[in-house]
């Protein structure tokens, strides 16, 4: 089985930046294979990532973000025991992916992980958040920067701005940049809900996830995203995005969402801490042939809830 399977969707990306990424994966020391799933109306990077080892797949439109990736998702489960989910615009040290890998074959509870994410000029992404409310979605969109000042304390918390980012912490909602997935958790949780064409669909899969796994956000590796964000400058985007904060909300519930006030109480309040190996530390990977236990969702559920 391969160790690691990894998808990057692009649209009308410049090469200059894929290659960034395609190389970041295919230099790791695991047993790995990459997909690039093309969405844009022409397949000009073909000729030019023929020169590595990934397998292309052109769909000729713009399929969306979250149905592009399930391509690649299906070509996955039963093929690797996990799976990334990459923006075009990362970058990172190859041996982030194996410290990825170890951290998830002992932590064998843990559905998604999340390195630490830093800007091109290396400031912080606040990448943790609590599942969203209508409210919150609205205050960080059409607030005024004037008031923002006034709301600091209730935008920060929506981005765990409170906590400490050089701590794992167990959290509801992870951005969906940088997505390291134990691949048997898609049978249970799903894929991409490919009505999403942008925008949110990784916090409907995350917290899919949250039902029958831990997601953790994991510092002690770190990635740079070279971050836009595009709904704030480009008004198609931006419809986009109120399209998708419908479709989210009409599915979840817009005020009566049992789950999402256990969630948020529960697990913002909680960091994520173990009695484990000292993660600084080097160590052995776990051997291939080592299976990892049958994740229960009902014991997680009561874990994640309880108190």
């Amino acid at each position: 089985m391969i160790q690691i399977t990894g998808s990057v969707v692009l649209y009308n990306a410049k090469f200059d930046e894929v290659k960034k990424v395609v190389e970041s994966f295919l230099n790791c020391t695991l047993m790995k294979k990459l997909y690039i799933v093309d969405n844009s109306e022409t397949d000009i990077l073909r000729d030019r990532l023929s020169v590595y080892n990934v397998e292309y797949i052109f769909t000729g439109k713009n399929i969306g973000y979250g149905a592009g990736h399930n391509i690649a998702i299906r070509k996955s489960i039963g093929v690797s025991k996990y799976h990334l989910i990459l923006n075009s615009d990362i970058e990172f040290n190859p041996e982030t992916l194996t410290g990825l890998f170890r951290f998830m074959e002992y932590n064998t509870d843990v559905g998604l992980v999340m390195p630490k994410v830093i800007y091109n000029n290396g400031d912080l992404q606040y990448v943790c958040k609590r599942l969203p409310t209508p409210a919150d979605l609205f205050a960080r969109r059409f607030v005024p920067g004037i008031a923002k000042p006034y709301m600091k304390e209730f935008l920060d918390s929506y981005e765990f701005k409170n906590k400490d980012y050089d701590s794992m912490m167990h959290v509801p909602h992870i951005t969906g940049c940088f997505m390291f997935i134990r691949t048997k958790i898609f049978p249970i949780a799903g894929m991409f809900d490919e009505r999403f064409f942008l925008y949110l669909e990784d916090t409907d899969l995350c917290r899919r996830i949250n039902e029958c796994a831990l997601t953790v956000y994991y510092p002690l590796e770190q990635i740079t995203h070279g971050f836009v964000r595009g709904s704030n400058k480009n008004f198609r985007l931006f419809l986009i995005h109120l399209q998708s904060s419908i479709k989210y909300f009409n599915k979840w519930g817009w005020f009566n969402d049992k789950m999402r006030v256990a969630v948020n109480n529960s697990l913002a309040n909680n960091s994520f801490e173990r009695n484990v190996r000292e993660w600084e530390s080097p160590f052995e990977l776990i051997p291939e042939k080592t299976e990892t236990k049958q994740l229960s969702s009902e014991k997680l559920l009561s874990e994640m809830y309880a108190g």
